[in-house]
């Protein structure tokens, strides 16, 4: 019997490549970890907060009302925000005195801690975009200055909170 020398090495770095190869295709296609930077969701999510967000949550269907997505900020590509989905295409978004309604019926928020008073005109979502707010609405900047967001902005759905581990969570809903 032989033995090949450097047969080990060549196989620790065959192992070490693929090892690379899986972790770069999962982070590019299924899962990737954002921070969260700023007050705009609290009390949801604090600032460098660390979350997990499905990539593929979308392929088949359209974000839901309540969702929390991660998008790409639609003037600065290189930039990312964490929101909650509001409305998606073809829906109407009002603010009353800070009440949101969606169609014309009060949209049920129990995740506002920091409410406003604001008010906004009836704005219709054109089909492929959705609506977000952030849950600190007096601290986001979110649809209500910059409009819907294209579908395509989409880098997924918030799935968990996974540091500081103490508040480590489910941020709800189905994948």
């Amino acid at each position: 019997m032989t033995v090949e020398r450097g047969r080990p090495v060549r196989d620790a770095l065959e192992v070490i490549l693929i090892a690379l190869l899986i972790a770069v295709g999962i982070r590019t296609f299924v899962l990737e970890a954002f921070v969260v930077e700023g007050p705009s969701m609290e009390p949801t999510l604090y600032s460098n907060e660390r979350l997990l967000v499905f990539k593929l949550a979308y392929l088949f269907s359209p974000p839901r009302t309540g969702d929390i997505v991660v998008f790409r900020v639609p003037w600065d590509g290189s930039k990312d925000y964490v929101k909650r989905v509001i409305a998606d295409g073809g829906q109407t978004v009002e603010i009353r005195r800070g009440t949101v309604y969606v169609d014309g019926r009060p949209l049920s928020e129990p995740y506002i801690h920091f409410p406003d008073r604001s008010n906004l005109a009836p704005v219709r979502v054109p089909p492929g975009y959705i609506f977000v707010l952030g849950d600190n609405r007096p601290q986001s900047e979110d649809s209500r200055y910059f409009g819907p967001v294209n579908d395509q902005l989409i880098e997924g759905k918030a799935v968990f909170l996974w540091w500081p581990l103490s508040r480590f969570a489910w941020l709800g809903g189905p994948l």
